[in-house]
């Protein structure tokens, strides 16, 4: 990743430009147009001129609502996780944010939601750090943009759990700490993660411990659907460790996840 943050945004201006001249349509020059705006590429720069990032890198993933790339900061490799404002489903954020006490204040104008969501995952993922949770750790935001720790291995990403396959002992020592992360998150943090499966979680190679990613719609215990989404995330987890032999209920696990915050 040699080039300097100001020859690589001429790179992604000069793609948008010329795309936009072309009738031919092309995968590349609609990532390009959908991620990298002229209020994205400003913002980029701005994270380079306050030392955050030097360089730009490939994509990691392509998501729903974001792009990850991967990013050179001053002394380790970051993930860079631009959240496209022109094709996010607004409806769907919206779901989440509306209830959360933390963002009641935000207008419902689709910039603003992204922008609010984008601190929300900072924020989300801050506090399930400090209590112990494995997460990328948040670095900063800005507008649509959220920088954290890149969790991989020689620019290479920890491959996500539906890509893993695990032996009986190692699956139930994964599964076990994805409940205690649940619990964690319930009774320390307040959070619910509110999309947690196969999908949203890493795993780290070298021990195997899963890291919990893409929380940006996780609520607090105060939003009028934490109920409901906690119990998603309870079934997601156990429907798919069900494949390794693994036998739970569901109430059972939602109650030794909640019985101790209202205990407290």
């Amino acid at each position: 990743m040699a080039k300097s943050i100001e020859d690589q945004i001429k790179t992604i201006d000069t793609l948008v430009d010329t795309g936009r001249n072309k009738n031919k349509d092309s995968e590349k020059r609609k990532v390009t147009e959908n991620v990298f705006d002229e209020a994205t590429l400003k913002a980029i720069y701005t994270l380079s001129n306050k030392g955050i990032i030097e360089a730009l890198g490939g994509s990691i993933s392509t998501g729903k609502e974001a792009n990850v790339f991967l990013a050179d900061g001053k002394e380790h490799s970051l993930a860079i996780k631009i959240y496209r404002i022109t094709t996010s489903s607004f409806n769907s954020m919206e779901d989440y944010i509306i209830g959360d006490p933390r963002f009641r204040d935000v207008r419902h104008t689709k910039k603003d939601i992204v922008f609010a969501w984008t601190k929300k995952e900072y924020r989300n993922l801050l506090r399930a750090g400090e209590v112990g949770i494995k997460v990328p750790k948040p670095i900063t935001t800005e507008r649509n943009i959220l920088v954290m720790e890149f969790m991989g291995k020689d620019e290479k990403p920890y491959p996500l759990l539906k890509d893993v396959q695990l032996d009986e002992k190692t699956a139930k020592k994964v599964f076990d700490t994805l409940i205690d992360y649940i619990k964690k998150l319930y009774v320390d943090a307040g959070l619910v993660h509110g999309d947690l499966s196969e999908y949203n979680v890493l795993i780290e190679t070298e021990q195997i411990e899963p890291i919990l990613i893409d929380m940006g719609q996780s609520v607090t215990l105060e939003h009028p659907r934490a109920d409901q989404f906690l119990r998603r995330d309870i079934q997601n987890i156990e429907r798919y460790f069900k494949k390794y032999g693994i036998k739970s209920d569901e109430n059972d696990l939602y109650t030794l996840i909640t019985k101790d915050k209202k205990d407290k």
